[in-house]
């Protein structure tokens, strides 16, 4: 009973500083897009406005942290990017600094409490060791630092030339370069070199508010270690240096690690998959409106299109994540412990696989739904026109009958000639419109 309310607490624990996390994310990237907003507008008194937009932003963001504990707030700056981890460090510094720093990892209190003001570059080498059954991060900012380390990951953003020396010369590795990790055959994304290091390339999934696209990632289980080297921060990376952190026992080894990694980007993409599901539900309602114009379709068309860029994104993403687990299956590198872990992330792969082609399904049908009622627009304006046209037929036919050039047209002579011709001429107009109106064909 005890292990149980145990782990029943950390569960609790865990979900709520996630959800601290990703309040204090849409907190940030709310006040960058105001700034963003203000800083393009031209207007009086612009740094005014702009210092006190910012104000505001960090006043609602440090109202939000009052109400996290220590060590919540300490997880959450562990779990952000370093730019951002800054920014609430200075924010809680003078309150609360001693107590946070001291639930904080060596590498990230090291990393604040050496920094100033400024937001520094962010730490692009990141080396995870595994103590009492958590991740924690070693600071790296040299050589020896790295050298000294017993990593079970080091994780590299974007590397530079000289960190590249740096593993190959201590762990006897040489790193891939990110532009050769686009190939499609599986025989060079998946692979075992002569040494017996196991390379497997594979796309993450990016969704942001603005756009979503797949980041090429490379992993290398090499002596135990796992290497893992991409282009740029992602999501996925963020929320398993979490969890590796707060939740003892979570991984073991570099091969777990990659495991929850892939089952981390499938977690992702179900989370997309879901808000793919309410965006196509609101185009739904919109297609089905009584009254779609021109312009809602167009709109209309553009949120289809791009969730089924999102849609396709999402199953190429879980395609190539089952490749990578198939792989390592067929290779017998897994315990049976991680075998059974990576069938379980396989068996979620396929539910969204059914997902995925459900979407596809209904976004068929909403852009054919779409595309009709543009033709069904375009078909009244043409209908308007015929309806012009046969109606000013008679008239036409009569103003032709009265401007031939006979002599004897008795009609001419006749003091009601003019007069008569009009109202004829206006009765054939009106005789059409009304047989068109009874038949419900103006409608």
């Amino acid at each position: 009973m005890t292990n149980s309310a145990e782990v029943s607490q950390d569960s609790e624990i865990k979900d709520y500083v996630q959800e601290a996390l990703r309040e204090v994310q849409d907190l940030l990237a709310r006040q960058r897009r105001v700034e963003g907003l203000v800083h393009r507008q031209d207007m009086p008194r612009q740094d005014l406005v702009e210092n006190l937009v910012h104000k505001q932003g960090l006043t609602a963001l440090h109202k939000f942290l009052e109400g996290l504990s220590a060590d919540h707030i300490a997880r959450v700056i562990e779990a952000l990017p370093a730019e951002d981890s800054l920014i609430v460090w200075e924010l809680v510094s003078a309150d609360r600094g001693d107590e946070i720093l001291d639930e904080l990892s060596d590498a990230v209190r090291t990393t604040l409490t050496s920094t100033s003001a400024v937001p520094a570059k962010p730490i692009l080498l990141n080396a995870f060791e595994l103590q009492n059954g958590r991740l924690r991060q070693v600071s790296v900012s040299s050589r020896d630092d790295l050298a000294r380390a017993t990593p079970i990951w080091v994780d590299l953003i974007a590397p530079s030339k000289k960190e590249r020396e740096w593993v190959k010369e201590i762990f006897e590795l040489v790193l891939p370069d990110t532009d050769d990790l686009t190939d499609l055959e599986e025989s060079a994304r998946f692979y075992i070199d002569d040494a017996g290091e196991v390379h497997l390339h594979s796309d993450f999934l990016l969704d942001t508010e603005h756009e979503s696209r797949n980041v090429p990632v490379a992993f290398i289980l090499h002596k135990g270690i796992l290497f893992s080297v991409r282009d740029e921060e992602l999501a996925v990376f963020r929320l398993q240096r979490l969890r590796a952190r707060i939740q003892p026992g979570y991984v073991s080894d570099g091969t777990d690690l990659l495991l929850d990694l892939y089952a981390a980007d499938v977690e992702y993409s179900a989370d997309a998959l879901e808000s793919v599901y309410q965006s196509l539900e609101q185009v739904g309602k919109s297609v089905l409106s009584p009254d779609v114009t021109d312009e809602v379709a167009a709109t209309i068309l553009a949120d289809i299109a791009r969730e089924e860029d999102l849609n396709g994104r999402i199953r190429r993403n879980v395609l190539d994540t089952r490749r990578a687990l198939s792989f390592l299956m067929r290779g017998r590198l897994l315990s049976t412990a991680q075998h059974e872990e990576a069938r379980q992330i396989l068996r979620d792969i396929d539910s969204l696989d059914g997902h995925t082609a459900f979407i596809f399904g209904k976004i068929n049908f909403l852009m054919d739904a779409t595309v009709g009622f543009i033709n069904i627009n375009q078909n009244k304006i043409i209908k308007i026109f015929s309806v012009a046209s046969v109606a000013l037929l008679p008239p036409t036919l009569i103003a032709s009958i009265y401007g031939m050039n006979f002599k004897f047209m008795p009609e001419l002579d006749s003091p009601f000639g003019y007069p008569l011709a009009i109202m004829l001429m206006v009765v054939s107009v009106a005789m059409p419109f009304w047989y068109f109106r009874k038949k419900g064909w103006l409608r």
